[in-house]
């Protein structure tokens, strides 16, 4: 999915990690998402949980836009292009046909992850078919570290590992829990999971002490250590812990569960580009245009995608120069 905002906010992450500079916070932290209207008049809502000021990753995990069920009438995403990340569609209900410039044609449905690494430069679209009001899932990214962000893009496609955990139904779509491991391709340390508890279930779920987890919320309310966390919202665990107690009310819950070592790079991420400079976003945002918007490079960095319209131009750069702020 593209950041279809029109004036988007730069996410700087001027400082690695390091638990020395400043107050580990212990406990579970609750962060609330951003509504996001994407497109024009009749704009697929998300609620966006990251980034966000004070928690711009979990592990390598840097976007999470929650969407559905209703929230639009269809999703339709012309192709819009992407570097230095991969991207990661999480369906819980609905089938979204995914097309991009490496050749690839298929379709996502519920218990797969659709998992496009960008690495140099890739466009894609994506476009849901069959009864929209059911259309429900999230769209992850996941920051490349330096030595991997100049990979050739490619494409993969997995369906989940099942495991279950006391009253928890898991699946694992990244990384490894539980027993349960997956082949998805990750270029950090990663965990991906949907969780499933029955009304009134509760599960202590083993957890990498060295990572850092949230647990995105989709059906609610979830309790998290004993802090009770509702749906859209995100419930974030720093590193340390070996487990974590999750129970639902009458309702059940269900969650995607994210961890990661902390990332301990700089980056920019602006629009849909990941880099490390204001000037290479600059250029990523002028090959975009010259390859898919006045086709004056049709063979460049981002390729062309097999669409039936036109491709999404980039938004005009910032007036100031994207730098780390203090």
């Amino acid at each position: 999915m593209s950041n279809l905002e029109k004036h988007p906010d730069e996410l700087i992450l001027d400082e690695p990690a390091d638990a020395t500079a400043s107050p580990v916070p212990t406990g579970v932290q609750v962060l609330e998402a951003r509504e996001v209207p994407l497109g024009g008049p009749r704009a697929m809502k998300v609620h966006r949980t990251l980034p966000q000021r004070g928690r711009p990753t979990i592990g390598a995990w840097c976007f999470a836009d929650h969407y559905g069920p209703g929230d639009s009438d269809s999703m339709v995403v012309p192709p819009h292009p992407h570097t230095g990340l991969q991207t990661a569609s999480w369906l819980f209900g609905g089938e979204i046909e995914h097309r991009d410039s490496a050749g690839t044609l298929g379709r996502i449905h519920p218990g797969q992850l659709n998992l496009m690494t960008a690495g140099r430069g890739i466009s894609h679209s994506e476009v849901s078919f069959g009864d929209a009001t059911t259309l429900h899932g999230v769209q992850l990214w996941i920051v490349l570290p330096d030595d991997a962000r100049h990979v050739e893009p490619f494409f993969e496609r997995h369906t989940a590992v099942r495991t279950t955990v006391a009253d928890a139904a898991l699946q694992v779509f990244a990384g490894s829990m539980a027993g349960a491991s997956t082949p998805a391709s990750v270029f950090t340390p990663l965990l991906g999971a949907q969780l499933d508890l029955p009304p009134h279930g509760r599960a202590e779920l083993p957890l990498d002490s060295a990572f850092e987890h949230g647990l995105l919320v989709d059906v609610g309310p979830l309790t998290v250590d004993g802090t009770e966390v509702a749906r859209t919202e995100l419930a974030y665990l720093p590193p340390g812990a070996d487990s974590v107690v999750v129970s639902a009310g009458e309702a059940g819950a269900r969650a995607l569960l994210l961890g990661g070592e902390p990332f301990g790079e700089t980056f920019i991420m602006w629009w849909n580009f990941i880099g490390r400079s204001h000037d290479e976003i600059a250029q990523f945002r002028s090959d975009w245009q010259s390859d898919a918007i006045t086709h004056s490079d049709p063979g460049g960095r981002f390729g062309l995608v097999d669409y039936d319209g036109r491709a999404l131009p980039a938004p005009e750069m910032p007036t100031v120069r994207l730098k780390p702020r203090s």
